[in-house]
């Protein structure tokens, strides 16, 4: 049984009582993007809620466990998520990072939680990094689309990218790429998926929060209604309780 199911009965017992407009519907998207998001199948696409499992997952589904919204969670690539929260009212992506460029696209709910941007290299790597500077003129393997190959690029970096990050840490370890910029817990949990132990951390230079981002012409008051289930989880106990399961 996952834990948010014991968590659940946990929140029940303190007595939260749960809000929301059961006549609202919100679709949520979410894409394979381990141990934050993911299939509990091994599959590309999901289309029930319980078919998905990951961090982010079990967060966004404690907040709406107390709520009375009616809502569904699919499993998609990213672009056809995130296309779908910046078009249609009452459509939302998570987990995403809240940056400049994003803050006025979305209405936002959260922190859920924070990835630690992280540069790995091979084992034997014997480069000193003291800031990113020093990575100049290496390879960064990257996921297209992603806000720190995003970054990367927009800073003069050679980025190579893949649709997925999954195959990154086997490509740093043949020395296909030099380096790879990547969340720290989504670094270390895809090389043990790859049977990658030769990695190294070679430098960390920066945390972004993480929000459910939602499409800028849902009802204020149902973005209301998951922030303030937000708050109540968090004094529950089980957002902490679910961290600590994935390793945080």
């Amino acid at each position: 049984m996952r834990l948010i199911a014991v968590m659940l009965l946990t929140v029940s017992a303190l007595g939260l009582s749960a809000v929301g407009h059961a006549s609202d519907k919100l679709y949520l998207y979410t894409e394979n993007y381990p141990p934050y998001n993911m299939s509990a199948t091994g599959r590309a696409f999901e289309h029930k809620a319980e078919q998905i499992d990951g961090l982010c997952t079990e967060l966004v589904e404690a907040i709406l466990a107390n709520t009375d919204l009616d809502f569904s969670i699919k499993l998609r690539n990213w672009e056809y998520g995130y296309q779908r929260a910046l078009n249609k009212p009452n459509h939302g992506i998570f987990c995403t990072a809240l940056n400049d460029e994003r803050a006025e696209l979305f209405k936002w709910v959260g922190p859920l939680t924070t990835i630690a941007w992280t540069v790995f290299g091979p084992a034997n790597s014997d480069l000193q990094i003291r800031s990113l500077e020093d990575a100049r003129g290496h390879t960064f393997g990257g996921y297209r689309n992603d806000v720190m190959s995003v970054f990367l690029k927009e800073r003069g970096f050679e980025v190579s990218e893949l649709d997925s990050n999954d195959l990154n840490p086997k490509r740093l370890a043949l020395g296909q790429i030099d380096l790879w910029l990547v969340d720290r817990l989504t670094g270390y949990y895809l090389a043990a998926a790859q049977d990658i132990d030769d990695l190294q951390e070679l430098y960390a230079f920066n945390e972004t929060e993480l929000y459910l981002a939602l499409n800028p012409e849902t009802p204020d008051a149902m973005v209301a209604t998951l922030q303030q289930a937000l708050e109540r989880v968090h004094r529950s106990g089980m957002f902490e309780a679910i961290e600590t399961k994935w390793g945080l």
